[in-house]
């Protein structure tokens, strides 16, 4: 087993909001779908967890999971996706996915002024 790396961590989190942005397209699109539970993901606990356990794992055991929160109110016919609330999901994760890209080009930097010190 190796540690993870800062690069690791910032992959792993571009991967899940990727995911999450596929989750999301999914449930607007099936918005009036009868009977259809929206899903969301789950990672920041996980990333979370790895960061503050300092123990070694492998970069492949930080994976975000699809997972359905049954805690929106259903409509009549059985489906729970609202608009409102995927729109403002929407918005959190270019948030998020913006600070991932940030953070990872923060990275890429120091590298290369490492590399580049004359």
């Amino acid at each position: 087993m190796s540690k993870i790396s800062v690069v690791d961590f910032l992959e792993a989190g571009l991967k899940a909001e990727a995911l999450r942005q596929r989750a999301i397209a999914n449930n607007v699109a099936n918005l009036q779908t009868p009977g259809y539970r929206r899903i969301d993901v789950k990672f920041e606990e996980q990333l979370a967890k790895a960061m503050a356990s300092g123990d070694e794992i492998e970069p492949d055991e930080l994976q975000a999971e699809l997972y359905q929160p049954k805690n929106t109110a259903v409509k009549p016919n059985g489906n729970d996706v609202s608009l409102d609330v995927e729109v403002g999901e929407l918005v959190k994760n270019s948030i998020r996915h913006k600070a991932f890209i940030r953070l990872l080009n923060k990275k890429y930097t120091q590298i290369d002024e490492a590399i580049n010190i004359r």
